[in-house]
């Protein structure tokens, strides 16, 4: 990564050891902390265990998730795109995603791309891409919306399924080890909620974050989870995804 020495957090950061969204209103509005905090929790969580070697940063955007990753590899590449609009000073790599990639076969131990596939055109091209440019048992993580926003307009293209995401995947010569929703109805109905609540002068922002601040807590009770895990299969927030070139 270009200008490491430069680098400083953006969309999330760090509370009392928790990555978390970050409060600047400029990266995260105030009615998107919810599902960039579920976001956060999964990469957290999953890049220890898989964070390694070489890693791709795949539609990096400002590098949100470096201070995740940097001490677990050895180090880090970053791709994005002319269109994008969070193309800065730290890419390696400026590049089409929607285009094969200038980049070696089995080169990368790990791929990240968070949020990025809903507003790629040719998924399954970048998909195989992914899956030519990872070592042999390399590992690739992924997550994208589901029941969400139209967003970063006009390059917000599709929803994806579990179906489509398994199927994609696997086609691309990748075995899915984990393919999970994220978030159900409590956090669909939270996250809409917010999204209309936050333009009410005086109370819309207050409103905005009790109602995202209770259903977090909500979820992580006993019966809030269980809740969330039961809606999810038929209303997912969004999916992530964890897999394995063979």
């Amino acid at each position: 990564m270009k200008n490491k020495e430069n680098w400083l957090p953006t969309k999330f950061v760090y509370r009392f050891g928790k990555l978390k969204a970050s409060r600047d209103k400029k990266e995260v509005t105030v009615s998107s902390r919810l599902a960039t905090n579920i976001t956060a929790e999964f990469y957290q969580k999953e890049l220890s265990n898989y964070a390694k070697g070489k890693l791709l940063d795949l539609g990096c955007g400002n590098v949100p998730l470096y201070a995740t990753y940097k001490d677990l590899v050895e180090d880090n590449f970053c791709v994005d795109w002319q269109d994008s609009m969070h193309l800065n000073k730290y890419l390696d790599l400026n590049a089409d995603l929607n285009k094969p990639l200038e980049l070696s076969d089995n080169e990368f131990d790990v791929i990240i791309t968070s949020s990025v596939l809903e507003h790629i055109r040719r998924p399954e091209l970048m998909m195989s891409e992914m899956a030519r440019v990872l070592k042999p048992k390399g590992v690739m993580l992924l997550n994208v919306p589901f029941y969400y926003c139209i967003h970063e307009e006009p390059h917000d293209y599709f929803r994806y399924t579990e179906f489509a995401l398994q199927s994609m995947t696997e086609e691309a010569g990748m075995k899915v080890l984990s393919l999970k929703a994220t978030g159900g109805a409590p956090e669909i109905i939270a996250d809409i909620f917010a999204k209309n609540l936050k333009v009410i002068p005086l109370i819309g922002k207050p409103l905005v974050r009790f109602i995202q601040w209770s259903t977090w807590v909500f979820v992580h009770t006993g019966i809030g989870r269980r809740i969330s895990n039961k809606t999810a299969k038929k209303f997912p927030l969004g999916y992530t995804v964890i897999a394995e070139k063979m």
